[in-house]
């Protein structure tokens, strides 16, 4: 747990631009990282520096040949955050249109007929993409029921929908509606156990700011990520793609060199990769005395993890003798207080206040949370449990007990 070391929790937070203050409305405390974490004051820099700077790759200049130099350093970066050995690392507009993207070329290219599942956990990035490209191109669609109860899916649950004619597969890796990770390592081998050749995609973009991105562990074919929810910007995604998904026909210049990415992307997008992939480096470097660059980053996802357990524990159950979440009257958690699968987040709806009500009342003292509704977003999860809406609370690892300690003696006074 990082706050047992207040000088490191201190240079975690003095790393990131606007951790406690918002420039619009001045102090606050953020709880809405979910949304979009916070930006790496390093991700700032890089930004303005490779902003000004008006060379392109690919040209016969040592300008040029420095920016490529930034590209293929950036790709490596994200090969060793998701352990993921070849392949291609793409950047596109967003992680939405990845997830779009690589749904829509496995349909295309998977070999004809059988069918494509999904669950009903999903973000709508995945879950509108394989329905569409499902119907594109004559397939079934067939969604995995996730249990209400715990807010996720498992592998036995997609073992008894999948069949030897699954061509496409997704898998969300974190809900950022319940908060509840799923295993998607057992997930994807009880696909392959029925379906060895179908094309596995996942959605990552919720469970990339808690770490812990193994790819050589999952037997998967796409991971996908939106860097402004991993401490970058806004402008860009990023997706891995396995060398058999990357081979399938896709968009591309006729007599180009056969890439996915369209156009000239910025250089900066990825170089604040890098930079996002630094930082989990260093952190690393701070917990643990691991010289192995891939060890220092699972020891900065499981110091991550050990933080935000904390948080999310304190608000469930209270701290400096503030009753939490799970012991208020009125008070719903979704996917269950008991619940070892959350990452850093805790939605939760009262009986009696609604939920617009509660987070209105919170930014007016300074605490940034979130409404969830029963809506193309989130009704796949609140309208089974009877909610028209909740409220989303989303930690990250520089968040502190004291903020949480704040916004339940603030929480206690609303209701």
């Amino acid at each position: 747990m990082l706050e047992t070391n207040d000088q490191l929790i201190a240079q975690v937070r003095e790393r990131f631009a606007h951790v406690d203050t918002c420039p619009f409305t001045g102090p606050r405390i953020f709880f809405e990282n979910a949304g979009g974490a916070l930006t790496l004051k390093s991700v700032v820099e890089t930004s303005g520096a490779y902003a000004a700077i008006p060379d392109n790759q690919g040209r016969a200049n040592p300008a040029s040949a420095a920016l490529q130099a930034v590209i293929d350093k950036a790709r490596a970066d994200v090969r060793r955050l998701f352990n993921a050995a070849g392949g291609a690392v793409i950047v596109g507009e967003s992680g939405t249109e990845l997830l779009f993207r690589l749904v829509r070329e496995t349909c295309l290219g998977a070999p004809e007929g059988g069918s494509v599942i999904g669950s009903s956990v999903e973000h709508p990035a995945s879950r509108s993409a394989l329905r569409r490209w499902a119907s594109e191109t004559g397939r079934p669609y067939v969604e995995v029921p996730h249990d209400s109860d715990t807010g996720g899916v498992s592998a036995d649950d997609y073992a008894r929908l999948v069949t030897p004619e699954t061509r496409v597969a997704t898998i969300l890796h974190t809900s950022p509606v319940t908060g509840i990770g799923n295993d998607i390592a057992s997930i994807a081998a009880a696909i392959r156990k029925t379906a060895p050749e179908a094309f596995i995609i996942v959605d990552g973009i919720q469970h990339a700011c808690h770490g812990g991105i193994d790819l050589s562990a999952a037997d998967v074919d796409g991971y996908v990520i939106s860097p402004y929810k991993v401490f970058s910007r806004h402008g860009y995604g990023v997706a891995w793609a396995s060398d058999r998904l990357a081979a399938l026909g896709h968009d591309t210049l006729i007599g180009g060199p056969g890439g996915w990415e369209l156009g000239t992307r910025d250089t900066g997008a990825y170089a604040t990769m890098s930079d996002v992939v630094s930082y989990f480096d260093w952190l690393g470097g701070e917990v643990s005395d691991y010289i192995d660059p891939r060890a220092r980053l699972e020891a900065a996802a499981e110091a991550i993890r050990g933080q935000e357990q904390m948080l999310c524990n304190a608000a469930l159950y209270g701290t400096d003798n503030l009753r939490g979440l799970a012991e208020m009257e009125g008070v719903t958690v979704i996917g269950g207080p008991e619940n070892a699968r959350r990452e850093g987040l805790v939605t939760f709806a009262h009986a009696t206040v609604p939920a617009a009500d509660i987070v209105d009342a919170l930014n007016a003292e300074g605490i940034r949370t979130h409404i969830r509704k029963a809506d193309h977003y989130s009704g796949n999860i609140l309208d089974p449990l009877g909610i028209e809406a909740a409220v989303r609370v989303s930690f990250c690892h520089y968040n502190t007990r004291a903020e949480v300690a704040a916004f339940l003696s603030a929480l206690t006074r609303i209701l």
